[in-house]
């Protein structure tokens, strides 16, 4: 009787995060009214006790299994949507261990401990698993990541899978958005703040993406988790842009000063990490099958403004 009556409880790792933070903001007010549990879980301490008070917190470092075990033991989650990662690409193409080690073998360990739990795991992936020959992507596109970091978030998922457990995968395609002290930037922020300042900006325009409101992915990872769902889902925008078409409706929006904006190739810069060049993902399943809707890039852009002014 006790295990039919007990509500939901979320665990959300990586919480300090900008995608952590949505999903936190959209399961508290639930979680006051009693309908479930929601737990918040970084390494680090926690970034949101002034705004979400309410909200319990605990310490957890993912790549430990040993501290995994115990955390997920003492919570009996229900459902884990696991958004910690080492997401800079450049970083992970120069610290490849570490790189493994946190976007690899902590899923490897989360995915081991929630199928012995039977507790829903909902993953996050990204579009880097592609070459970016022949984008956009549907769920059943086959892989081929160019660099290091698509590589360990490709073996992720092949993690998820081999554990049996229940889950799915969320893959998505460069995520912008406001966050409470959250030091990262993002396209609209990085444009919008850079101009601002007015320094001059080199922007690509022959890469294609299909841009994702943390707030939108935030709102598909929890349709997965909700909807006990399996499998891979691609969550993000539908609207094909380049960096470059990104940063003028940046410019438009904010009424900035576009001369300071020069469009060019990849190949005006120097990273250690090869960027697919056409990548984006198809949402028709993630539409049919959980209802998600994103909004449209003009309408994140406004949603930054209204956030942070």
């Amino acid at each position: 009787m006790e295990s039919a009556t007990r509500l939901p409880t979320y665990l959300i790792t990586g919480s300090n995060g900008l995608l952590g933070q949505k999903l936190i903001g959209l399961l508290a007010p639930r979680a006051a009214l009693g309908e479930l549990r929601v737990v918040a879980s970084s390494r680090g301490a926690n970034k949101l006790h002034d705004i979400f008070p309410a909200v319990p917190f605990v310490t957890m470092d993912v790549t430990d299994p040993m501290h995994v075990r115990a955390v997920l033991g003492e919570l009996a989650p229900t459902n884990v949507i696991h958004t910690a990662a080492m997401t800079n690409v450049d970083a992970c193409e120069t610290e490849r261990d570490e790189c493994w080690k946190q976007n690899t073998t902590a899923v490897e360990i989360l995915a081991a401990e929630c199928a012995a739990l039977d507790a829903h795991l909902t993953h996050v992936s990204t579009d880097f698993i592609f070459d970016g020959e022949a984008g956009p992507y549907d769920e059943a596109a086959a892989p081929n990541p160019v660099n290091f970091y698509g590589g360990s978030k490709l073996a992720a998922e092949e993690a998820v899978k081999a554990a049996g457990g229940r889950g799915a995968i969320a893959r998505t395609v460069l995520v912008y958005g406001t966050a409470h002290l959250y030091g990262r930037s993002n396209i609209v922020l990085w444009v919008r703040d850079s101009l601002r300042a007015g320094k001059a900006l080199n922007v690509v325009d022959d890469q294609w993406r299909t841009p994702t409101l943390a707030e939108d992915l935030a709102d598909g990872c929890l349709r997965l988790a909700e909807q006990q769902a399996h499998g891979v889902f691609n969550i993000c925008s539908d609207e094909l842009l380049t960096p470059y078409q990104m940063a003028l409706q940046v410019v438009d929006h904010f009424g900035l000063d576009g001369s300071l904006l020069t469009r060019v190739t990849a190949n005006t810069f120097t990273q250690p990490a090869r960027r697919p060049p056409r990548t984006g993902l198809i949402i028709d399943k993630a539409r049919r099958e959980l209802g998600y809707v994103p909004h449209s890039f003009q309408d994140g852009i406004r949603l930054v403004d209204e956030q942070s002014g």
